[in-house]
C-alpha cells in the first residue's frame, strides 16, 4: 500500500504557526514518536482528550492493557442502557436475586455491594444505580442473569458489543471486574467507553453523578471522590499488580475533559493525582479553530482523471484544543492513498487530516472530495500513467 501525504497551505495563528508540508509518497502511514511529556503524573497510565475536538491533551501508557477492576461494569451498564433505549427492558423491569448473584456479589462476598436480600426482587432502576453509585458487583450479576439467563452468556454480548463499539484491546471474562484471567482492556478503549455513556445516553449518564443511593435500608454514598470537584462520572477501580485507577469526566464553562488513570499507589494519590490532571486540562488549554468547514485544506492527486487533482474539504470546523502557552508551532499533514483512480465522488471520504504539536498527534480528521472527478480521456489516462511510471522509477 501506497500513501502520500500532501498539502500546500501555511496558516499563523498568533504565536501559533500550522505547516502542512508536501512530501514524496512513503510505504506507510504518518508515524510520530513520544515527544516530552507536558505534564508530569504520579499515574504509571494517563490519557486526557477534551471531549468535543477529541483532541488528545496528555497520553502515557494510555494502550497498554491492564485489569480494568471494577471499571468493567461500564461496558455492563453500557448494554444496559442500550437496551433501556431499545425497550428491551424498562426501568420498572423486575429481576430475581439468585443466590450466585447474593454469594458471589453480595453481603457475604464482602466487595461492593448493594445488598440485594437473596430472593428478593430488585427493579432494573434500582440495579442501575447500585452499579452506578455502589459499583455493586451483585447488581451486575441481577442484572447479567435477568437480561442474558446467566453471567456467562451476558459475558458473550459484553465482548460482542466491545467488539461492535471499537474497543479493539477489550476483553471481559464476568460481569463485575472481579479477578478473571479474561479481564483486559485500555485507558484509550474505557475513556472511549465513558464518551459513548455520555452521548449517547445523556439522562441514563445523569445517574453516575448521584451523591448516593440506599437499598435495604442501608445508605452508600457515591464511591467516585471526583464528584465534590465537579466530576459527574464514571467509576474506579484496583487491582492487585495494577494499582488504583479511574476513568472520570467534568465539565466546565461548556468545556468537558475525559480522564483515563491507571497504576496509582492509593486511593488518596488517585484522588490527588486526578485532581491535578483535571484542573490542568481545563486551566492550561484554549480552543482554536484551524479550518472552517468547506474550507479547502488541501488537494489530493488524481490520475487518470478529468482533472489532476480533487480539493479536500472537512464538514465540520476543524478545531483543536492546546496549550495556552504553546512552545511548538501547530503541524499537519493530509493523509491518503496514492494515487486516487477515477470516478471519485462528490463528498466522498478520501483522506484524513492529522494535527500536531511538535511531535505530539492532537486529533485526526476525515477529510472528504469537495467535488467530483470523472474519468478522464484516453489521452489524460495515458499520460498520468506514463507520469506514474516515472515517478516510482525516480
Amino acid at each position: 500500500m501506497r500513501y502520500r501525504l500532501a498539502a500546500r497551505f501555511i496558516l499563523v495563528f498568533l504565536l501559533i504557526g500550522l505547516v502542512v508540508s508536501p512530501l514524496l509518497a512513503t510505504h506507510g502511514m504518518a508515524q510520530t514518536t513520544p515527544a516530552p511529556a507536558l505534564f508530569e503524573t504520579k499515574a504509571a497510565q494517563v490519557y486526557l482528550i477534551e471531549a468535543s475536538t477529541g483532541t488528545v491533551l496528555l497520553a502515557k501508557g494510555e494502550r497498554q492493557p491492564f485489569a480494568p477492576a471494577s471499571l468493567a461494569k461500564l461496558m455492563t451498564l453500557e448494554i444496559v442502557f442500550d437496551a433501556l433505549t431499545r425497550g428491551e427492558i424498562r426501568l420498572d423491569t423486575i429481576y430475581p436475586v439468585s443466590e450466585y448473584a447474593w454469594r458471589t456479589g453480595g453481603a457475604p462476598s464482602r466487595t461492593s455491594t448493594m445488598f440485594a436480600a437473596v430472593k428478593s426482587q430488585v427493579p432494573v432502576g434500582d440495579l442501575v444505580k447500585g452499579v452506578a453509585v455502589q459499583t455493586a458487583n451483585d447488581g451486575c450479576l441481577i442484572l447479567a442473569e435477568g437480561m442474558s439467563g446467566s453471567e456467562a452468556n451476558f459475558v458473550e454480548r459484553m465482548n460482542a458489543r466491545a467488539k461492535a463499539l471499537g474497543l479493539k484491546d477489550t476483553t471481559f471474562g464476568n460481569a463485575t471486574g472481579l479477578p478473571h484471567p479474561d479481564n483486559a482492556s485500555t485507558l484509550v478503549d474505557l475513556v472511549t467507553l465513558a464518551q459513548l455513556l455520555q452521548a449517547r445516553y445523556p439522562e441514563l449518564y445523569l445517574t453516575f453523578r448521584l451523591p448516593e443511593f440506599e437499598w435495604n435500608k442501608i445508605l452508600q454514598r457515591n464511591r467516585n471522590p471526583l464528584l465534590a470537584i465537579g466530576a459527574d462520572g464514571l467509576g474506579t477501580g484496583f487491582a492487585e499488580g495494577s494499582g488504583f485507577a479511574i476513568v472520570a469526566s467534568a465539565e466546565r464553562q461548556g468545556r468537558r475533559l475525559f480522564l483515563g488513570m491507571n497504576g496509582l499507589a492509593t486511593d488518596k494519590e488517585r484522588t490527588e493525582e486526578a485532581r491535578r490532571v483535571l484542573d490542568w486540562g481545563f486551566n492550561a488549554f484554549e480552543m482554536r479553530e484551524l479550518f472552517k468547514a468547506g474550507e479547502v485544506i488541501g488537494e489530493a492527486s488524481v490520475y487518470g482523471g478529468a482533472s489532476s487533482t480533487v480539493p479536500l474539504v472537512a464538514e465540520q470546523p476543524v478545531l483543536v484544543y492546546v496549550p495556552v502557552n504553546n512552545p511548538d508551532r501547530l503541524q499537519a499533514k493530509v493523509v491518503y492513498r496514492w494515487p486516487l483512480d477515477p470516478p471519485v465522488a462528490e463528498g466522498a471520504q478520501i483522506a484524513s487530516l492529522s494535527v500536531f504539536s511538535g511531535e505530539r498527534l492532537l486529533r485526526s480528521v476525515p477529510l472528504q472530495s469537495a467535488s467530483g472527478v470523472e474519468v478522464g480521456t484516453l489521452r489524460q489516462r495515458a499520460t498520468d500513467a506514463l507520469i506514474e511510471m516515472l515517478f516510482f522509477w525516480l
